[in-house]
């Protein structure tokens, strides 16, 4: 028998998280990563010589502060900065929406005095919910379909105790009414101008192949707002040394706690032995016994690929058939020889808008007709393109006076019809991207040195992101809760003893939070700790 008490397959945030904890209730971890990296899609790297980006995940909000403490991020060299303005959103008529502390109803009030008086309130109203949910984040949903009735019951308490939690915030009518609705058709109940419906409704499709318009998407706007940095709710910022320096802080708390973290290790199959998942077999042919696996990849690998296709349960193929995991995602990172200056607020000194989440896309009816035009045609060729430049807050991305942009953009598809592939049209579409921003920006063109550009297919290839879903499987509401990744699993112990899944495939879902990582740790650890026994 081995010592190692777990394997964890993935070294991305959740994977680094998960044995992080694992590691400081005694436990014996070895995390295996594919790349010769850790970090996942949380990662910096070096895209032209002399200019580093944080080439996938970019932005800092969602990542949970009691894992920040738990693992003591700060004290192993995080440092996390706040955008001076939140978001900057140019318009057609050549106006702009600048929004952040101390200006947003000032802003809005340029287009609608109504909509300026109304924000007060919906921000209450959306604060409200985003509360509740930050109470459900660090927490396993309700597990139904169990077998024990003892453990059934205890389930049930969980969600009497949910149901209250929601009752006291007087938050019931306006949750369930997000799970129904459309982003647009919430906001359209709001607000009369177009430019702030934009900038709140680009939420609702960030990373989802959606139009604002689509049933569900409201939740998926819900799910992005409920951050912090720095102890202030809804602020979004940037990690100094980019989003790397968020997982090499993690690989350095798990370190300090005897993990052991393998780069250039990749996972062929998971052994299943009598149901149960007792250890992996590397790429080489080399076995790894341990007392669990964790997975950190998306639930279809997982089940499609790394177990054993006889060692999967009936009901588990049939729901991972008809798991929903895709992005309309097209990520750019740009070396830029000079700030971009926009039509609407020229300049190319440093300024507060420069250092926000620059939004090109004026409306909810135009994100809708880049949803509907991508289905039409593969991409929109009006596409939706928010721009940051991170250099702007953190000068050890590039050299004096040039910058680092991430571009993140909507919407793609991430197969063709007609059976072309992304290699086909890759640089057609990113040269679409770049004269997005000259539209708004001109002269931005000129001042591109050089890009990298992940189309869904590469961002699967290289980031395990399934179909470039960052979520690993969209945020619908069969795929939420109870249901993420199935109905009675949503413990992260999966349907084999000894499995468990510590991804974005978990709830609560995607983004840089830490959740499933943490969430995870704790049924691992309640399941190992009590009953470990020397060998």
């Amino acid at each position: 028998m081995s010592d190692l008490d777990v394997i964890i397959i993935g070294g991305g945030h959740n994977g680094l998280t998960c044995a992080a904890y694992l590691g400081m209730a005694g436990l014996s971890v070895r995390v295996l990563e594919r790349r010769k990296v850790v970090g996942g899609a949380a990662v910096t790297e070096e895209f032209h010589p002399g200019f580093r980006n944080s080439v996938a995940a970019y932005t800092v909000s969602l990542l949970q502060p009691k894992v920040i403490r738990d693992l003591k991020l700060h004290e192993h060299g995080l440092k996390i900065v706040e955008r001076r303005a939140q978001n900057f959103l140019p318009t057609a008529d050549g106006r702009y929406l600048l929004t952040g502390e101390g200006r947003t109803e000032s802003e809005i009030a340029k287009f609608s005095r109504k909509d300026a008086d109304r924000y007060g309130a919906y921000q209450a109203d959306i604060a409200r919910l985003a509360n509740v949910l930050r109470g459900l984040i660090l927490k396993a949903p309700p597990n139904f379909a169990l077998p024990s009735f003892e453990r059934a019951m205890s389930e049930l308490g969980k969600l009497f105790a949910l149901g209250k939690q929601v009752w006291q915030a007087d938050a019931q009518r306006a949750m369930f009414a997000l799970f129904r609705k459309s982003a647009g058709e919430h906001l359209d109940g709001w607000f009369e101008s177009d430019p702030i419906k934009a900038v709140l409704g680009f939420d609702a499709v960030v990373g989802n192949l959606a139009s604002p318009y689509t049933k569900g998407s409201a939740y998926v706007l819900l799910h992005h707002v409920f951050g912090e940095v720095n102890g202030k709710p809804g602020v979004w910022g940037h990690a100094i040394g980019g989003m790397g320096a968020i997982t090499q802080a993690m690989a350095k708390a798990a370190g300090e706690h005897g993990v052991q973290i393998d780069t250039g290790s990749a996972v062929r199959e998971i052994i299943v032995e009598r149901d149960r998942a007792v250890g992996v077999v590397l790429e080489d042919g080399t076995p790894i016994r341990a007392r669990a696996v964790v997975s950190n990849v998306d639930p279809q690998y997982l089940f499609q690929v790394l177990v054993p296709r006889e060692a999967v349960p009936a009901a588990t193929a049939t729901r991972m058939k008809k798991w929903k995991a895709g992005s309309g995602t097209f990520r750019m990172n740009l070396a830029l020889s000079k700030l971009p200056s926009f039509s609407a607020l020229p300049g190319r000194e440093i300024s507060d808008h420069h250092t926000a989440g620059i939004i090109l896309a004026p409306s909810l009816q135009y994100m809708d007709r880049a949803y509907r035009d991508c289905v039409a045609y593969g991409w929109s060729r009006e596409p939706i393109v928010e721009l940051v430049i991170p250099s702007t807050l953190d000068d050890s991305l590039a050299p004096k006076g040039a910058h680092v942009a991430s571009l993140f953009c909507q919407h793609v598809a991430p197969q063709f019809a007609d059976g072309s592939s992304w290699d086909d049209h890759r640089e057609t579409v990113a040269d679409l991207m770049i004269d997005t921003v000259e539209r708004a920006a001109p002269g931005f063109k000129a001042s591109v040195i050089s890009r990298q550009s992940f189309a869904p297919r590469d961002l699967e290839r290289v980031f395990g992101l399934p179909n470039g879903d960052i979520f690993h499987g969209a945020l619908t509401l069969d795929q939420l809760f109870s249901m993420r990744p199935m109905l009675g699993h949503a413990d992260y112990r999966m349907p084999i003893g000894g499995l468990y899944l510590c991804g974005s495939g978990g709830h609560p879902g995607g983004g840089v939070t830490g959740a499933p990582g943490h969430n995870a740790a704790q049924a691992v650890i309640a399941d190992l700790v009590s009953t470990r026994m020397p060998n």
